[in-house]
């Protein structure tokens, strides 16, 4: 039996922006072996808490909007975008049933600054204004190598890539010192992490202007990963996007066992 995973709507009012983003997680989820359960944001929370409940695994997926400042008590940016309160509630509890439980969390691009939030973390509102650089992080979905990302070696998520066997034994031939584990990544944020959260660490940067790319839970055994690009854009022609989704649903199977 495939691991059941659960995938909340991107949006709850944006819905070109939802219909044209959710397909490609639900693929990348059941290519890597998975089975995605969407969980609707007009739903009770009776009935999401249902949903969650039968469910091996979360994936925070990318949204349109941005998380509300309040929440992590900052004055509002003139760039930052509406919240979409349906879809922090659902995250928000998803991300307290797979603590409580420690089930596999994986966040993309706004999960992963909703993670950081609901782990008391704080963000870069609009990376444009508030950061000096000249990487566009917002490229958008059609470039596929928008920067590079610094994996942070003695990371987890640097150890998940050297023990998948599509990539691996290629990282390990190149990785002479500690500045060769770079990634090309897709980018398309505005915002970032800025104060990481309780129990949170950061596994991956921008070298060229310190941006947070990546997070990963603190908790041994527990496998929460997020990334600030979209993995799920490239997962049929990139190895690592296939490293990551492979790994997170490999997560979903063991504790699928223990269930």
């Amino acid at each position: 039996m495939r691991p059941r995973i659960a995938i909340p709507v991107p949006h709850s009012q944006q819905l070109e922006y939802a219909e044209r983003a959710l397909p490609q997680y639900i693929f990348a989820i059941e290519k890597a072996g998975g089975e995605a359960v969407v969980i609707e944001l007009e739903q009770t929370s009776t009935e999401i808490a249902k949903q969650i409940s039968l469910c091996d695994a979360a994936l925070l997926p990318g949204s349109a909007a941005d998380v509300d400042p309040q929440k992590y008590s900052a004055p509002r940016h003139a760039k930052t975008a509406d919240p979409d309160t349906l879809r922090d509630a659902v995250d928000e509890m998803l991300l307290q049933d797979a603590h409580n439980l420690r089930k596999p969390i994986f966040g993309i691009c706004y999960g992963l600054q909703s993670l950081n939030v609901w782990r008391t973390g704080t963000l870069v509102q609009d990376i444009p204004s508030q950061i000096k650089t000249q990487v566009n992080h917002s490229a958008g979905r059609t470039v596929a190598h928008a920067h590079r990302v610094r994996i942070d070696p003695f990371s987890s998520l640097a150890r998940m890539l050297h023990h998948d066997p599509e990539i691996g034994a290629h990282l390990q031939q190149v990785a002479h010192d500690l500045k060769s584990l770079d990634l090309e990544v897709n980018s398309s944020h505005h915002q970032s992490a800025d104060v990481v959260g309780d129990g949170l660490r950061v596994s991956g940067r921008c070298p060229e202007d310190n941006v947070v790319e990546a997070l990963e839970g603190t908790s041994p055994g527990h496998f929460v990963i997020a990334v600030q690009w979209h993995p799920e854009r490239s997962y049929e022609d990139d190895t690592v996007s296939h490293a990551l989704f492979r790994a997170f649903i490999t997560a979903a199977v063991v504790y699928q066992g223990t269930r």
